[in-house]
């Protein structure tokens, strides 16, 4: 989880650049005025957000099951390896070579499986921060109209070019506060299922 929030802060912070250029030009036709420009810390910003802390415990119960058919699959394959060394010696090489050839096929339906598990758990991440993040953007761009911000630039990034800035201008805390006022955002409640994986039943 918090590789995807620090992805989604990189996200948030193109999309606050490109909405505070687009209402910088917008003003510059009505006459010149002065560029008033504020900044946050998206990542403390989203380790605070409200719901974040849910969001991820959720996230942890429902990845149990597939790191559960994960380790089901590399046991299963496990056994079948060491009992095929245990074997070999005493089979004769046709059987020898069937049983390779079956386990080499079983390795290889293991593994398309655990990518369509892991492909399945990355998407339900960026299921579960979306409400989060379109919430914590809805509340930056209300912000940035509502004070006429031409620019909000996010020192919390990885990929920020911000090295000093007066602290009279984060808005940081004013964005939590909002967020926080607001509540936890709702959690999306669909769990995506891969193709040919079904939940291990109780």
């Amino acid at each position: 989880m918090r590789v995807l929030l620090r992805a989604s802060a990189i996200a948030l912070t193109t999309s606050l650049i490109f909405a505070g250029s687009a209402a910088s030009q917008g003003t510059a036709a009505s006459g010149p005025a002065p560029t008033k420009i504020g900044y946050i810390n998206s990542q403390a910003i989203l380790a605070q957000a409200p719901g974040r802390a849910e969001a991820e415990a959720q996230f942890e119960r429902e990845v149990g099951v597939y790191r559960q058919q994960i380790q089901r699959m590399d046991d299963s394959l496990k056994t079948m390896m060491a009992a095929f060394d245990k074997d070999a010696p005493k089979l004769d090489s046709a059987t020898r070579e069937s049983r390779r050839t079956t386990i080499g096929q079983r390795e290889v339906e293991y593994q398309g499986r655990a990518r369509g598990l892991d492909s399945t758990m990355q998407a339900r991440q960026a299921q579960l921060v979306k409400p989060i993040m379109e919430r914590v953007q809805s509340v930056i761009e209300t912000i940035r109209g509502e004070d006429g911000y031409a620019m909000i630039l996010d020192v919390g990034s990885q990929v920020s070019l911000v090295v000093a800035a007066d602290k009279r201008l984060d808005l940081t805390d004013r964005v939590l506060a909002r967020l926080k006022a607001q509540g936890p955002a709702p959690t999306a409640s669909t769990v995506p299922q891969p193709a040919g994986v079904t939940r291990p039943k109780k």
